[in-house]
């Protein structure tokens, strides 16, 4: 099976992730496109929690008996401010009616209903610089471990053109904390200008999987296990997020060793 899941053109659903699909426990993801005016209403099942982001445009959302209007405000997933995200637990249904093009991503993942709906803005979220050189990319943590939630983590990543993310090249499939943790993840990428292309690679140290995909935007790239370096070519910049889940709720890497001493420099 390919782990790269190309997205669809047209209609509102952009692109479709389930732990069915994916061959794993865990992380579900979609994305949609709303037109103006549109409504959309997403019923989550009775074990799984959700994250709801707002990637780009304006939306109302009403989530439980809560209501959130107003919501979101960029014009591309690119631009330099974070989105607003809504945080749901299982059972919960949501209803989005755009106020103009909407893109929405939804992450879900296992939970019992620990936490309520709460809103996350965008001004709360911690925004940051990794790396140095060609390999700086550019953090906004939407929903990260030390914000509550059962099972999900939720991240997104601006890589500039000609850079490399995601690198040096990480893995996180082994339940070894406090080294490294078992986390499945997605990576939905966006490029700009969209048509261009990025390169993703998942291998893991024995080679049973090593798969490299020309990843085209709105594409997403499943990691079930193994490292997962991304480049940008020269001329487009790429956006991801990334939905990571697993039987626990903690973030801890390893860096491959042949590639680590990148870290020395």
């Amino acid at each position: 099976m390919s782990l790269l899941v190309k997205a669809h053109a047209q209609g509102r659903e952009i692109v479709k992730v389930t732990p069915e699909s994916a061959g794993w426990k865990h992380v579900g993801f979609e994305a949609f496109r709303l037109a103006p005016k549109e409504s959309l209403r997403i019923s989550l099942p009775a074990d799984r929690e959700a994250c709801l982001v707002i990637l780009s445009g304006r939306a109302d959302i009403h989530a439980g008996n809560q209501a959130f209007d107003n919501l979101g405000g960029r014009h591309s997933v690119f631009d330099a401010y974070s989105p607003d995200a809504v945080y749901a637990p299982p059972s919960t249904a949501f209803d989005i009616t755009a106020h103009d093009v909407v893109e929405l991503a939804l992450a879900t993942a296992p939970a019992i209903g620990k936490h309520p709906v709460r809103l996350i803005p965008g001004t709360s979220m911690k925004r940051s610089v990794r790396g140095q050189g060609t390999n700086t990319r550019y953090i906004c943590d939407i929903l990260p471990e030390s914000e509550p939630a059962e099972s999900l983590l939720v991240v997104e990543v601006v890589t500039p053109a000609a850079h490399s993310s995601s690198y040096p090249p990480h893995k996180h499939d082994t339940d070894a904390l406090p080294q490294e943790s078992a986390l499945e993840e997605t990576y939905y990428h966006r490029i700009d200008p969209p048509q261009g292309f990025a390169f993703q690679r998942v291998y893991t140290d024995a080679r049973d999987l090593d798969e490299s995909m020309a990843v085209c935007d709105h594409d997403v790239v499943m990691v079930p296990r193994g490292y997962h370096p991304v480049v940008m070519p020269h001329g487009y910049r790429g956006y991801y997020l990334n939905v990571m889940a697993g039987a626990r709720r903690a973030w801890h890497f390893k860096n491959d060793p042949a590639h680590d001493w990148l870290m020395q420099r």
